[in-house]
């Protein structure tokens, strides 16, 4: 027994001699971190350790307004000040590169051709700077916030600035009103979502097999990729990457979308790494869901029930069961 506890504590020590040495090592940057362990190499921080090996991403241990979160239904707010969201695309197609950052499938928009979005929570115009997927190993998570404690396959995240405050979405992510996230279930089906089938066919997919390689897409129709619904739940949040900024207003669309299971298997080939190294799926890149922390989830869905009210005070607590159209 004194053997294994020795062991233990020569491991323990090794790897806080670990962190220690890797908070001083010129090494420590903007992308040292993970969502998973890696299979071989040098310690690497995963979610439970982003906040503690770099000062300036304290908010991912210490903040209080983290995301993602888990929905619980029965204490969602309607509130009727919610407008339907509003789109300005110019009546045009855009075109954007589509890339494996090694953690996401990410979809960037070239500056030709500028999305917008206003309604909802947003005071002021938002611009779209990127799409994100997270998707699982398998179809039973993947996505990064819970609908009453229950995991989706995947999760679209559209990732917008306010561009009329800020130049920039590096500006305005550490800024107040700063971004706007729309999130959009993913789930599996015998259909596509006809953007995603443009991002996630075999013919496009396999361009971005492995870390660092990208591909163009032109004429897309970023309209294409939301649900038919104009029902939604919003709360006040971060990001969900490093250094976890909380600037964030999410938007969580009340429908999924649908992706084919062979388009699913094809997001789980995608490598982690480049091609010289080991393979290890870019799946389960999701960051485990937050405290929610007393913030209200509000919904312009209105079951004209009446209950206590947010903060507020404009705002109506819903009493239902659950959204029987996500768990089927």
């Amino acid at each position: 027994m004194e053997i294994v506890w020795e062991v233990l504590f020569l491991l323990q020590a090794n790897f806080i001699v670990c962190i220690s040495a890797q908070q001083n090592s010129p090494k420590i940057h903007e992308g040292w971190w993970a969502y998973k362990e890696v299979v071989q190499g040098s310690f690497v921080p995963v979610p439970s350790f982003w906040g503690l090996v770099n000062s300036a991403w304290n908010l991912c241990s210490v903040g209080k307004r983290q995301s993602p979160v888990n929905i619980e239904t029965s204490h969602m707010i309607f509130d009727p000040f919610l407008t339907p969201l509003r789109i300005n695309t110019g009546g045009r197609k855009v075109s954007g590169t589509m890339y494996n950052t090694g953690r996401h499938v990410s979809l960037r928009l070239d500056k030709e051709h500028l999305v917008n979005i206003s309604g909802g929570p947003m005071t002021y115009s938002h611009r779209l700077e990127e799409i994100r997927l997270h998707f699982g190993s398998e179809d039973s998570q993947g996505s990064e916030h819970l609908l009453n404690g229950q995991a989706f396959s995947g999760e679209v995240q559209l990732i917008h600035y306010n561009h009329e405050l800020y130049t920039n979405v590096t500006e305005a992510a550490k800024s107040p009103n700063g971004l706007v996230v729309v999130s959009i279930f993913i789930k599996v089906s015998d259909s596509s979502n006809p953007f995603l089938n443009r991002m996630l066919n075999r013919d496009t997919i396999t361009r971005i097999t492995y870390k660092n390689d990208a591909y163009l897409l032109q004429g897309l129709n970023i309209e294409e990729l939301y649900p038919e619904t104009s029902s939604f739940i919003t709360y006040d949040g971060s990001m969900t990457i490093p250094p976890c900024y909380e600037t964030a207003s999410w938007i969580i669309m009340n429908k999924p979308v649908y992706i084919t299971r062979m388009q699913m298997h094809s997001l789980r080939l995608l490598s982690q790494n480049q091609p010289s190294q080991i393979f290890l799926s870019m799946s389960d890149n999701f960051r485990p869901v937050q405290p929610l922390n007393h913030r209200c989830i509000r919904t312009n869905i209105n079951f004209s029930l009446q209950g206590k009210d947010c903060p507020n005070n404009r705002a109506q607590k819903l009493q239902y069961r659950v959204n029987e159209w996500l768990l089927k």
